[in-house]
């Protein structure tokens, strides 16, 4: 293993900024918050209206995701106003609210998405990602092959379907997008993984690669060109 191989793989994109206004702490806390970093986004988590503008002044998110049922101010209201103040900011409605009255005022006071609660993860996952792509222009250059979307956490198919990555799903494909075609070396994949390589588990880098390609298949319905080289490392076939 070379010097160079012993150093963790440089993170090059920047994280999707989520502002979380939610007043349940349980749902807000334990479970969107870490949920959500865990598939790469920045969280930021807080629980009343009134704090809204005041985060928005400290870092402006690229997504606001929304609770209707705030306890100091509608939602609807919340989302109305920051229509108009920030167009550029993506906003997302959370609620248990199923009623289409309130699905389309939600969309018709500028939300780009309202989802009702109990949320499927995977779902409002994907709404943050297909609303982000919107927002943000992909990176040129990649049409027509397996690729990282802009922000780096989905991998697109050659057909444009999408799937959500973990962080450690993320910095593995960035290795292997990086050198298509070609034997990457399981030294090299565990250093992107972790900067402690003498006691990292190799088994684990096995059944991380075999889980992705049971996500992509589950996901999109089609299997990830990722082949094994015996003794070598693994290669992404792309055409």
């Amino acid at each position: 293993m070379t010097a160079t191989a012993l150093q963790p793989a440089f993170d090059r994109f920047s994280p999707l900024r989520v502002l979380l206004l939610e007043d349940d702490e349980l749902l807000r806390d334990h479970v969107l918050t870490p949920r959500l970093r865990q598939f790469g986004f920045e969280v930021t988590a807080i629980g009343r209206a009134a704090e809204l503008h005041e985060h928005l002044r400290q870092r402006r998110p690229d997504i606001v995701l929304l609770d209707v049922g705030l306890p100091d101010r509608d939602g609807f209201d919340v989302a109305r106003q920051l229509r108009s103040e920030a167009d550029d900011i993506g906003i997302v409605m959370l609620t248990g609210r199923a009623e289409g009255v309130d699905h389309v005022r939600g969309l018709s006071e500028g939300a780009d998405a309202y989802l009702s609660k109990p949320v499927d993860l995977d779902v409002l996952v994907s709404t943050l990602h297909s609303l982000a792509r919107r927002l943000h222009a992909p990176r040129p250059g990649t049409t027509g092959s397996w690729r990282l979307d802009a922000d780096g956490w989905c991998l697109i198919s050659p057909f444009g379907s999408m799937v959500a990555l973990t962080k450690t799903e993320r910095r593995l494909l960035e290795v292997l997008i990086e050198r298509p075609n070609q034997i990457v070396s399981r030294e090299a994949l565990i250093a992107s993984l972790t900067a402690d390589v003498y006691d990292f588990d190799t088994h684990r880098l096995d059944s991380l690669i075999h889980r992705l390609r049971g996500k992509v298949l589950r996901v999109l319905d089609t299997q990830l060109p990722l082949n094994a080289v015996h003794g070598e490392g693994y290669v992404l076939i792309v055409v």
